[in-house]
């Protein structure tokens, strides 16, 4: 947890406030230490960056769980747009 924060510039206080909002629940080691992913690691710094901008906690975790839902949601619209895209070419002309 102490490596995340000191790459994030923030404080431990901050990531266990982010882990008691639900907002990231880091993995554990054996030896019971948070583990950060990539990912996480980046829902901190958004949180971090909204936080910094003046929005309280919860909404700034609400915002980033709404904003991943929808990259999400436009990730799987374009692979559907994709796979179900009519075929420009429709082949030998009916007679």
């Amino acid at each position: 947890m102490g490596h995340a924060a000191e790459i994030l510039g923030v404080t431990q206080a901050f990531l266990r406030s982010l882990d008691a909002a639900k907002l990231l629940t880091p993995g554990r080691s054996e030896g019971g230490h948070r583990r950060y992913s990539r990912y996480q690691l980046r829902l901190a710094a958004r949180a971090r960056e909204l936080i910094d901008q003046g929005t309280a906690l919860d909404s700034a975790c609400r915002i980033i769980i709404f904003e991943d839902q929808l990259a999400e949601a436009r990730r799987i619209n374009a692979e559907l747009q994709h796979t179900h895209r009519p075929n420009s070419d429709p082949g030998p002309a009916a007679g």
